[in-house]
């Protein structure tokens, strides 16, 4: 399945930074907790992005590791390159397409890890096959993805002020079935953790600005959303008098961040 799907990357850290500001829960130290991180490991960071995760890593290790992020964006690549430069940290960036052969060996790598990117592939068995394949035996798979419950007030209020069928997301309609199912085929052992953050809004204004960012015309995944020019801001209108009410209501929306994150040893 083609997911026709681009984010820039003041969306995706608009959201980051209201993540930070409205939610009193760090993802990044639940995920170090959940992986099993020794030193002398070699990890692979499939979808690195700007290589967050992979400093990460990096850091929580004191550099006892060898780490290689991948990723098809060029740009992205190269603003993780940047990053671990300026931060001296010695990590191995390159280009990988996680809908093609990935460019390792068998049994090359103790961890791989996909945050937040894995239900973007087209072919969900083939890219967990290549995951699978190049880690070694007893290596560790963990990727990371919304759950179904995930965000419900953010889509309950879209749907009150657009009257609309929200789109399935490739993330929480996939995350927990499709894709955990076929990670369950191909290891061992597999565990299922969850991560809730409540964001508490007081006002409508920070909430206006994640739905913004999230709707976005450049998310493809909202593209059959808007029908028309200018259906974007009607649709933003709409929503922030929804909000507004809401606020106005209840004194606050508080929307929760539910994501699961599986490991699955080989």
């Amino acid at each position: 399945m083609k997911i026709e799907y681009q984010e820039t990357t003041s969306d995706l850290q608009a959201r980051i930074d209201i993540h930070n500001q409205y939610g009193g829960k760090d993802i990044d130290a639940w995920m170090l907790e959940l992986l099993p991180l020794k030193p002398g490991l070699k990890i692979l960071d499939v979808a690195c992005g700007s290589g967050k995760q992979c400093s990460s890593y990096y850091q929580h290790l004191n550099g006892d590791c060898t780490i290689v992020g991948v990723d098809v964006s060029k740009d992205l690549l190269n603003q993780a390159k940047d990053n671990a430069a300026a931060d001296g940290k010695k990590i191995e960036f390159q280009p990988l397409d996680f809908n093609k052969k990935f460019n390792f060996p068998d049994n090359s790598f103790n961890l791989v890890s996909c945050c937040f990117a894995i239900y973007y592939a087209e072919d969900i068995p083939f890219t967990i096959s290549e995951m699978h394949r190049v880690l070694k035996p007893g290596g560790t798979l963990f990727t990371s993805g919304p759950m179904p419950e995930n965000k419900k007030v953010f889509y309950d209020i879209i749907h009150e002020a657009t009257n609309k069928v929200i789109p399935k997301m490739p993330g929480s309609s996939r995350y927990a079935s499709e894709i955990l199912d076929e990670i369950k085929k191909k290891f061992s052992r597999t565990k299922v953790a969850v991560f809730e953050n409540p964001l508490v809004f007081k006002t409508a204004d920070p909430f206006i600005e994640y739905t913004r960012a999230s709707l976005s015309e450049d998310r493809k995944l909202w593209g059959d959303f808007f029908k028309g020019k200018g259906d974007f801001e009607k649709i933003m209108d709409a929503i922030t008098k929804v909000a507004e009410s809401r606020i106005k209501q209840h004194g606050e929306i508080v929307m929760t961040k539910v994501v699961g994150g599986i490991l699955a040893t080989k």
